[in-house]
């Protein structure tokens, strides 16, 4: 009998060990997850940021909009028109391309995320393409309905 409880309370105690792994495993991989979305959201914030072009500067600028939310969109939304006139003046033809991203905060609905860019500008008057070196630290937001937008960007020095 002593060995019948024994053997059913060590059963219990594996299944609900089993049950713990699963939960654990399904929680990492759900933050996983989202940490790859909040890394996607902010690189390609940047790329779209980083990449404007004299010819098609409304359609880069709407791009970035897209994405955006919050400070960030109500900063960037009441510059969009002096922005898009200065990029089409000087005839500006920028590339960028993100070097490195990787999540400095995360909590419960948004990440900061530090990324390093860099920028290849040509624009009139000038021979050579520049090459420019940024740093950046991104907010990415979830929102309620689950889709992940830009609330903030700043230069980090």
């Amino acid at each position: 009998m002593l060995a019948s409880i024994a053997a059913a309370v060590i059963a219990l105690a594996l299944v609900s060990a089993a049950v713990l792994s699963v939960f654990a495993v399904q929680s990492a991989e759900e933050r996983d997850a989202h940490r790859a979305e909040y890394l996607q959201t902010a690189r390609q914030t940047i790329i779209n940021l980083t990449t404007i072009r004299a010819d098609s500067a409304e359609e880069d600028i709407d791009r970035i909009l897209t994405m955006a939310s919050g400070e960030f969109k109500t900063e960037f939304d009441g510059r969009v028109d002096p922005f898009t006139e200065i990029i089409k003046q000087a005839n500006v033809v920028s590339n960028g391309e993100v070097i490195e991203a990787a999540i400095e905060n995360e909590h419960e609905n948004s990440a900061q995320i530090l990324v390093a860019a860099k920028q290849t500008l040509t624009n009139a008057g000038q021979e050579e393409p520049q090459q420019r070196y940024y740093r950046f630290r991104v907010t990415v937001t979830r929102t309620d309905d689950g889709s992940l937008s830009v609330s903030d960007v700043e230069f980090v020095a």
